[in-house]
C-alpha cells in the first residue's frame, strides 16, 4: 500500500501518459491494494466499467494475458516505474 501523495508524485511525467484520467484513478487504487469491488465503490462505477478500465490499462501498458504473470502486479510496477 502506498501513500496517495507518493502515488501522485510518481504519476507526474511518467510513461503512463497514454492512460486516461479515469484509468489513472483506477491504477492508483490498484496500487493501493484495492480489489475490483473496492474500486467500484470508491469511484461509483459498475463492475463492467471497472473491468473495462483495468483491461484498457493492461492494453495501454502492453500487458497481454499470461498464465505466468500477474498483470495487476506488472501494472503497478509500471506505475511505480520500476
Amino acid at each position: 500500500m502506498l501513500d496517495p501523495t507518493v502515488i501522485d508524485v510518481l504519476l507526474a511525467g511518467s510513461a503512463l501518459d497514454a492512460l486516461t484520467p479515469r484509468e489513472r484513478e483506477v491504477l492508483r487504487l490498484i496500487a493501493e491494494g484495492r480489489s475490483n469491488a473496492a474500486i467500484r465503490a470508491a469511484l461509483h462505477l459498475s463492475d463492467s466499467a471497472v473491468t473495462k478500465h483495468i483491461t484498457s490499462i493492461f492494453d495501454a501498458l502492453g500487458l497481454p494475458p499470461s498464465a505466468e504473470d500477474n498483470r495487476r502486479v506488472l501494472a503497478v510496477l509500471a506505475f511505480l516505474d520500476l
